[in-house]
């Protein structure tokens, strides 16, 4: 399977924080056949580890985390839901937006939004908070609350598709995209005779508070970890100081990362000619890389991050060459190292 179709497939499957189990399992699927064993915990964060048969072998870590934005109901009222957000949600994107409430089966949905000519003098192109909106599902009171119990998590319809020449856009792309990328280079690594073990790190709960990263991370005790997360890439009306250029893996330098491993990731990026920008990160990374350094005794940590254009909407869009370029940089930079 090429990256684009693995990013499509994985884009397309419902994995809220804290209800990650279909990514999982189709993740899991898919590495099974490349892996010496595949392990989780509590939390449900897949790893796939192949081992090199040393004896005291080190280990080099790949993460990228498996779930994404979503909402979670909180109640019924004449048949509406109403909910709340699961990680960091843009309230503007809600009124009037598809969602799929995560029943068995899926309960097709959509928020509720106010007409324009029942709206009152100054409330037009006011930004409406979630605890005031509702999810129609179309049901009765009695209907509703049999078919979704509270606490059930929702998600926006839909996966990603191609966008213009070259781009893919839709949902959840953060971070399905480094995901299935992390995937590909693992699976690039099958044949290679590393002196290291690999384990592939696929981790939950990112968006509301990095819990997945930090359990793994702690159980796994990697001596290297590469952390592949997305970045604000640059568009027209965004602040020049916090975006990315439009293309290129985008390697974080800062406190939160190894300085060794940082400059190995430039090394190899001029070495092998892929274009690539550097990141100032001066305080946390707002990535796992954040709890993964600090695991256990430390962890030499690298970030590379894949510019994104409109993070946290259903309409996240990056550029298929620098997904292709970040599979290439860490696939070579992994058939180089020295742990």
């Amino acid at each position: 399977m090429e990256l684009i179709e693995l990013t499509k497939l994985l884009c397309a499957l419902p994995g809220p924080s804290g209800s990650e189990e279909a990514v999982y399992r189709r993740c899991a699927e898919y590495l099974r056949p490349l892996s010496d064993e595949i392990t989780t915990d509590p939390l449900g964060s897949l790893r796939a580890i192949r081992r090199c048969g040393r004896p005291n072998a080190k280990m080099l870590m790949l993460d990228a985390h498996i779930d994404e934005i979503g909402f979670v109901v909180t109640g019924v009222k004449e048949g509406f839901l109403s909910f709340d957000t699961l990680g960091g949600v843009d309230a503007r994107m809600l009124p009037a937006r598809e969602v799929k409430v995560l029943t068995d089966p899926p309960v097709y949905g959509v928020i509720d939004t106010m007409p324009p000519h029942l709206l009152a003098p100054g409330e037009d192109g006011k930004t409406i908070p979630a605890e005031k909106l509702y999810i129609d599902i179309g049901m009765t009171q009695e209907a509703a609350e049999k078919a979704v119990p509270i606490g059930t998590p929702a998600v926006y319809v839909g996966g990603c598709d191609e966008l213009g020449e070259g781009q893919l856009c839709g949902k959840s792309l953060d971070d399905r995209t480094c995901a299935a990328i992390i995937m590909k280079v693992y699976e690039d690594l099958k044949d290679k005779p590393l002196p290291f073990d690999i384990c592939c790190q696929l981790s939950t709960q990112e968006e509301v508070g990095r819990r997945g990263a930090a359990v793994a991370a702690w159980d796994m005790e990697p001596d290297v970890a590469l952390v592949v997360d997305v970045t604000h890439a640059k568009t027209p009306d965004g602040p020049e100081a916090l975006t990315e250029g439009l293309h290129g893996p985008a390697i974080g330098v800062g406190p939160n990362l190894n300085r060794a491993v940082t400059e190995g990731l430039f090394r190899t990026a001029e070495a092998r000619g892929i274009t690539h920008q550097t990141e100032p990160l001066p305080g946390d990374s707002g990535t796992n890389a954040a709890a993964i350094q600090i695991s256990r005794q430390g962890v030499a940590t690298g970030l590379v991050s894949l510019p994104l254009k409109y993070m946290h909407t259903p309409v996240e869009t990056v550029w298929i060459d620098d997904m292709t370029a970040i599979r290439a940089l860490l696939t070579a930079y992994i058939e180089e190292a020295d742990l």
